[in-house]
Protein backbone atom coordinates (compact mmCIF):
# COMPACT_ATOMS: atom_id res chain seq x y z
CA UNK A 1 0.00 0.00 0.00
CA UNK A 2 2.99 2.61 1.24
CA UNK A 3 4.85 1.20 -2.19
CA UNK A 4 1.84 2.66 -4.23
CA UNK A 5 0.62 5.71 -2.44
CA UNK A 6 4.49 6.74 -3.46
CA UNK A 7 4.39 5.61 -7.01
CA UNK A 8 1.34 8.13 -7.07
CA UNK A 9 3.40 10.95 -5.34
CA UNK A 10 6.35 9.89 -7.23
CA UNK A 11 4.32 10.24 -10.59
CA UNK A 12 2.87 13.29 -9.59
CA UNK A 13 6.41 15.22 -8.70
CA UNK A 14 7.77 13.69 -11.86
CA UNK A 15 5.29 15.02 -14.55
CA UNK A 16 4.85 18.81 -12.63
CA UNK A 17 9.06 18.92 -12.85
CA UNK A 18 9.42 16.50 -16.18
CA UNK A 19 11.76 18.10 -18.55
CA UNK A 20 9.94 18.83 -22.18
CA UNK A 21 10.08 15.48 -24.55
CA UNK A 22 13.11 15.32 -26.31
CA UNK A 23 12.61 14.51 -29.56
CA UNK A 24 9.30 14.96 -32.38
CA UNK A 25 6.96 12.05 -32.02
CA UNK A 26 6.19 11.87 -35.52
CA UNK A 27 9.59 12.25 -36.51
CA UNK A 28 11.13 9.33 -34.76
CA UNK A 29 10.61 6.10 -37.27
CA UNK A 30 9.33 3.37 -34.89
CA UNK A 31 7.99 0.13 -35.85
CA UNK A 32 4.25 1.75 -35.96
CA UNK A 33 4.15 5.40 -36.77
CA UNK A 34 3.17 7.68 -33.75
CA UNK A 35 2.81 4.53 -31.21
CA UNK A 36 6.09 3.23 -29.44
CA UNK A 37 6.85 -1.03 -28.99
CA UNK A 38 8.19 -1.77 -25.90
CA UNK A 39 9.12 -5.51 -25.58
CA UNK A 40 9.96 -7.42 -21.90
CA UNK A 41 9.96 -10.93 -20.95
CA UNK A 42 7.86 -13.88 -20.58
CA UNK A 43 7.36 -13.59 -17.83
CA UNK A 44 8.34 -10.11 -16.50
CA UNK A 45 9.34 -10.89 -12.95
CA UNK A 46 9.20 -8.68 -9.77
CA UNK A 47 10.60 -5.92 -8.75
CA UNK A 48 11.86 -5.25 -12.49
CA UNK A 49 7.82 -5.51 -13.33
CA UNK A 50 4.95 -6.50 -10.66
CA UNK A 51 2.16 -9.16 -11.41
CA UNK A 52 3.69 -9.66 -15.25
CA UNK A 53 1.79 -6.75 -15.92
CA UNK A 54 4.26 -3.88 -17.60
CA UNK A 55 1.00 -1.69 -18.97
CA UNK A 56 0.42 -0.81 -15.34
CA UNK A 57 3.82 1.10 -15.39
CA UNK A 58 4.61 -0.43 -11.70
CA UNK A 59 8.10 -2.07 -11.29
CA UNK A 60 11.52 -0.60 -12.21
CA UNK A 61 11.94 -1.46 -15.44
CA UNK A 62 7.86 -0.90 -16.71
CA UNK A 63 8.29 2.23 -14.87
CA UNK A 64 11.70 3.41 -16.29
CA UNK A 65 10.09 2.36 -19.85
CA UNK A 66 7.13 4.57 -19.05
CA UNK A 67 9.47 7.73 -18.35
CA UNK A 68 11.67 7.00 -21.34
CA UNK A 69 8.50 6.93 -23.39
CA UNK A 70 7.61 10.32 -21.99
CA UNK A 71 10.72 11.82 -22.64
CA UNK A 72 10.59 10.83 -26.50
CA UNK A 73 7.03 12.73 -26.68
CA UNK A 74 4.81 9.49 -26.65
CA UNK A 75 1.91 9.44 -23.79
CA UNK A 76 1.19 6.18 -22.27
CA UNK A 77 -1.52 5.36 -24.22
CA UNK A 78 0.64 5.83 -27.25
CA UNK A 79 2.82 2.33 -25.65
CA UNK A 80 2.30 -0.99 -26.51
CA UNK A 81 3.84 -3.80 -24.99
CA UNK A 82 5.04 -7.21 -26.53
CA UNK A 83 7.03 -9.73 -25.05
CA UNK A 84 10.34 -11.86 -25.93
CA UNK A 85 12.25 -14.47 -25.13
CA UNK A 86 15.25 -13.39 -23.14
CA UNK A 87 17.27 -15.12 -26.07
CA UNK A 88 15.51 -14.51 -28.63
CA UNK A 89 15.60 -10.43 -27.94
CA UNK A 90 19.05 -10.23 -28.66
CA UNK A 91 19.63 -12.26 -31.61
CA UNK A 92 20.83 -10.80 -34.84
CA UNK A 93 18.28 -9.36 -37.56
CA UNK A 94 14.85 -7.39 -37.70
CA UNK A 95 13.16 -6.83 -34.02
CA UNK A 96 9.49 -6.65 -33.35
CA UNK A 97 10.09 -4.00 -30.92
CA UNK A 98 11.47 -0.42 -30.85
CA UNK A 99 13.21 -1.22 -27.62
CA UNK A 100 13.47 -4.22 -24.92
CA UNK A 101 14.37 -3.94 -21.26
CA UNK A 102 14.58 -7.34 -19.22
CA UNK A 103 17.76 -6.92 -17.50
CA UNK A 104 20.10 -6.92 -20.19
CA UNK A 105 23.51 -7.07 -19.59
CA UNK A 106 26.07 -4.70 -22.12
CA UNK A 107 28.58 -7.29 -23.18
CA UNK A 108 31.01 -6.65 -26.43
CA UNK A 109 29.82 -10.42 -27.63
CA UNK A 110 26.00 -8.70 -27.98
CA UNK A 111 26.76 -5.60 -28.93
CA UNK A 112 27.90 -7.30 -32.29
CA UNK A 113 24.21 -8.26 -33.01
CA UNK A 114 22.06 -4.97 -31.13
CA UNK A 115 22.66 -1.62 -29.98
CA UNK A 116 22.77 -0.33 -26.38
CA UNK A 117 21.49 2.64 -24.72
CA UNK A 118 23.24 4.34 -22.03
CA UNK A 119 23.65 2.40 -19.05
CA UNK A 120 20.13 2.93 -16.60
CA UNK A 121 21.61 0.34 -13.57
CA UNK A 122 24.59 -1.19 -12.10
CA UNK A 123 24.53 -4.15 -9.50
CA UNK A 124 26.68 -6.82 -8.37
CA UNK A 125 26.35 -10.57 -9.02
CA UNK A 126 25.10 -13.05 -6.45
CA UNK A 127 24.74 -16.21 -5.82
CA UNK A 128 21.74 -18.50 -5.55
CA UNK A 129 21.60 -21.97 -3.57
CA UNK A 130 19.29 -24.56 -1.83
CA UNK A 131 19.30 -23.93 1.87
CA UNK A 132 18.92 -27.36 2.55
CA UNK A 133 21.99 -28.03 -0.02
CA UNK A 134 25.67 -28.49 0.28
CA UNK A 135 26.78 -25.39 -0.30
CA UNK A 136 23.94 -23.19 1.91
CA UNK A 137 27.19 -22.36 4.46
CA UNK A 138 29.42 -20.96 2.03
CA UNK A 139 31.00 -17.92 3.62
CA UNK A 140 33.98 -17.47 0.71
CA UNK A 141 34.61 -18.61 -3.20
CA UNK A 142 36.83 -21.34 -2.11
CA UNK A 143 33.96 -22.85 -0.35
CA UNK A 144 32.27 -23.19 -3.75
CA UNK A 145 34.77 -24.35 -5.90
CA UNK A 146 33.40 -27.72 -6.20
CA UNK A 147 29.56 -26.64 -7.16
CA UNK A 148 27.99 -27.15 -10.71
CA UNK A 149 27.21 -23.38 -11.42
CA UNK A 150 24.10 -22.54 -14.03
CA UNK A 151 23.60 -18.96 -15.84
CA UNK A 152 21.39 -17.41 -18.49
CA UNK A 153 22.73 -17.92 -21.82
CA UNK A 154 24.86 -15.19 -23.01
CA UNK A 155 25.15 -13.28 -19.87
CA UNK A 156 28.19 -12.15 -17.90
CA UNK A 157 27.44 -14.49 -14.90
CA UNK A 158 28.76 -17.13 -17.49
CA UNK A 159 32.08 -15.41 -18.33
CA UNK A 160 32.42 -14.49 -14.67
CA UNK A 161 32.06 -17.53 -12.78
CA UNK A 162 33.91 -19.41 -14.93
CA UNK A 163 36.60 -17.19 -14.64
CA UNK A 164 36.82 -16.16 -11.00
CA UNK A 165 34.91 -19.17 -9.28
CA UNK A 166 36.43 -22.32 -10.93
CA UNK A 167 37.95 -21.90 -14.22
CA UNK A 168 38.30 -25.75 -14.67
CA UNK A 169 34.84 -26.81 -14.13
CA UNK A 170 32.25 -26.00 -17.06
CA UNK A 171 29.26 -23.68 -16.19
CA UNK A 172 26.19 -25.07 -17.65
CA UNK A 173 24.19 -22.61 -19.68
CA UNK A 174 20.49 -22.54 -20.35
CA UNK A 175 18.09 -20.44 -22.36
CA UNK A 176 17.15 -17.88 -19.26
CA UNK A 177 17.20 -17.75 -15.65
CA UNK A 178 13.73 -19.60 -15.40
CA UNK A 179 15.55 -22.51 -16.81
CA UNK A 180 18.28 -21.90 -15.04
CA UNK A 181 15.77 -21.91 -11.56
CA UNK A 182 14.35 -25.64 -13.04
CA UNK A 183 17.56 -26.57 -13.36
CA UNK A 184 18.41 -25.76 -9.40
CA UNK A 185 15.39 -27.21 -8.39
CA UNK A 186 15.77 -30.44 -10.38
CA UNK A 187 19.07 -31.18 -8.75
CA UNK A 188 21.09 -30.61 -12.15
CA UNK A 189 22.99 -27.26 -10.83
CA UNK A 190 24.52 -26.70 -7.33
CA UNK A 191 24.11 -22.56 -7.65
CA UNK A 192 23.51 -20.20 -9.80
CA UNK A 193 24.33 -16.44 -10.64
CA UNK A 194 22.52 -13.69 -11.52
CA UNK A 195 22.28 -9.83 -10.82
CA UNK A 196 21.62 -9.52 -6.82
CA UNK A 197 18.01 -7.79 -7.29
CA UNK A 198 16.63 -10.77 -9.67
CA UNK A 199 18.51 -13.29 -7.16
CA UNK A 200 16.70 -11.92 -4.40
CA UNK A 201 13.56 -12.11 -6.28
CA UNK A 202 14.45 -16.20 -7.39
CA UNK A 203 14.91 -17.35 -4.05
CA UNK A 204 11.06 -16.14 -2.73
CA UNK A 205 9.34 -16.87 -6.17
CA UNK A 206 10.91 -19.55 -8.75
CA UNK A 207 13.63 -21.25 -6.48
CA UNK A 208 12.37 -23.70 -3.75
CA UNK A 209 13.67 -23.17 -0.27
CA UNK A 210 16.54 -20.68 -2.29
CA UNK A 211 19.03 -18.66 -0.29
CA UNK A 212 20.94 -15.77 -1.63
CA UNK A 213 24.04 -16.88 -0.02
CA UNK A 214 26.38 -14.15 -0.86
CA UNK A 215 27.54 -11.15 -3.67
CA UNK A 216 30.56 -12.06 -5.52
CA UNK A 217 33.52 -9.66 -4.86
CA UNK A 218 34.30 -7.27 -7.49
CA UNK A 219 31.47 -7.96 -9.76
CA UNK A 220 30.10 -5.14 -10.05
CA UNK A 221 33.31 -3.82 -11.46
CA UNK A 222 33.59 -5.85 -14.54
CA UNK A 223 29.92 -5.75 -15.59
CA UNK A 224 28.98 -2.85 -17.64
CA UNK A 225 25.54 -2.65 -16.32
CA UNK A 226 22.29 -2.63 -17.37
CA UNK A 227 20.87 -1.06 -20.69
CA UNK A 228 18.06 -1.04 -23.14
CA UNK A 229 18.09 -3.13 -26.24
CA UNK A 230 18.12 -1.89 -29.54
CA UNK A 231 17.75 -3.22 -33.24
CA UNK A 232 21.55 -3.20 -34.98
CA UNK A 233 22.00 0.23 -36.06
CA UNK A 234 18.54 1.48 -35.34
CA UNK A 235 17.96 5.00 -36.14
CA UNK A 236 15.87 5.46 -32.24
CA UNK A 237 19.53 4.35 -30.41
CA UNK A 238 20.65 7.99 -30.22
CA UNK A 239 17.23 9.70 -29.29
CA UNK A 240 16.75 6.70 -26.88
CA UNK A 241 20.04 7.46 -25.13
CA UNK A 242 19.43 11.18 -24.68
CA UNK A 243 15.88 10.16 -22.86
CA UNK A 244 18.29 7.17 -20.57
CA UNK A 245 20.55 10.27 -20.16
CA UNK A 246 18.14 12.60 -19.45
CA UNK A 247 16.35 10.73 -16.46
CA UNK A 248 19.69 9.92 -15.31
CA UNK A 249 21.12 13.65 -14.73
CA UNK A 250 17.44 14.87 -13.17
CA UNK A 251 17.38 12.19 -10.59
CA UNK A 252 14.45 10.08 -11.89
CA UNK A 253 16.38 7.13 -12.23
CA UNK A 254 17.44 7.37 -8.72
CA UNK A 255 14.12 7.65 -7.47
CA UNK A 256 12.80 4.58 -9.56
CA UNK A 257 15.44 2.50 -7.98
CA UNK A 258 14.61 4.49 -4.22
CA UNK A 259 10.98 3.44 -4.92
CA UNK A 260 11.25 0.09 -6.67
CA UNK A 261 14.35 -1.42 -5.77
CA UNK A 262 15.50 -2.63 -2.51
CA UNK A 263 18.52 -2.91 -0.19
CA UNK A 264 20.00 -6.37 0.25
CA UNK A 265 21.65 -6.95 3.48
CA UNK A 266 23.87 -10.36 2.69
CA UNK A 267 27.44 -11.21 3.12
CA UNK A 268 30.45 -10.43 0.59
CA UNK A 269 32.17 -14.29 -0.99
CA UNK A 270 35.83 -13.07 -1.78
Amino acid sequence: MMKKLFAILLALALSASCAAALADTAALPTLTPGKLTIGTGEPAWEPWVLDDAPESGEGFEAALAYAVAERLGFAKEDVAWVRAQFEEAIQPGPKGFDFNLQQYSVTEERKVAVDFSTVYYKEPLAVVVKADGPFASAASVADLKEAVFGAASGDIAVTFTRDNINPTKQVQVFNDLAAVAQALNAGQIDAMVAGVTTADYLTYDQVENGIVVGILAGSEDVTDGLALVLDKDSPLTAAVSEAVDSLLADGTIDALKALWLGQYDVPVLE
